[in-house]
């Protein structure tokens, strides 16, 4: 079982891109951090998704404005095997890293 870093992605603009899927038989209890390493403002999405692309129930932050060179943080979360932490980012220049721990089911 995993500990620390879980999944990390330099995403890519107007693309979900899956950051960590939980393996199959655990669950994770972790936290996201998005970066906006760029000089304009990003708009960010993040889902705890059943897959690649999310519905509309599964969003946990949807177009909230991340600042040039500021961070969105959320804490908490709870996956179940399977599930996915999904982001998506209206610019470039924006990294995601989950951090947690992975726990057999």
């Amino acid at each position: 079982m995993a500990t620390g870093k879980l999944g990390a992605s330099d995403v890519s603009a107007t693309t979900n891109t899956t950051v960590y899927t939980c393996p199959a038989s655990t669950y994770a209890v972790a936290s996201i951090n998005i970066c906006n390493r760029g000089a304009s403002t990003a708009v960010v999405r993040i889902a705890i998704a059943d897959s690649g692309t999310p519905g509309a129930a599964e969003y946990i932050e949807y177009d909230t404005n991340v600042f040039s060179k500021n961070v969105l943080e959320r804490t908490g979360l709870v996956l179940a095997a399977g599930q996915n932490i999904v982001v998506y980012s209206s610019a470039a220049s924006v990294s995601a890293v989950v951090m947690g721990i992975e726990t057999p089911a």
